[in-house]
């Protein structure tokens, strides 16, 4: 998760490519210029190193032109070849 959250913050968009799950990935995930990351506060991660899925709950703050903020989720990854991979997030 912190690689990911990294990865958007510097608009690495090849590893953000790498490391979403090819059921789930998007075409393009050129990052918004108009947002700057600014923080990664990780709640909660399940997921044990012989499991095959795992969650991790995390909130990121931003800077947008309309001010500061922040995003809240609750992110699904599945163990693929010994590396995780990003499915899907429910953002509260």
């Amino acid at each position: 998760m912190r690689s990911r959250y990294s990865a958007f913050a510097l608009g690495l968009e090849d590893h953000l490519l790498a490391t979403w799950h090819p059921r789930t990935r998007p075409a393009d995930v050129a990052p918004d210029p108009a947002l700057r990351w600014t923080g990664l506060v990780v709640q909660a991660a399940a997921g044990a190193p012989d499991d095959t899925t795992g969650t991790v709950e995390f909130t990121a703050s931003y800077v947008s032109p309309d001010g500061p903020g922040a995003m809240h989720e609750v992110s699904r990854f599945e163990r693929r070849g010994g590396r995780w991979f990003y499915l899907d997030g429910e953002v509260s």
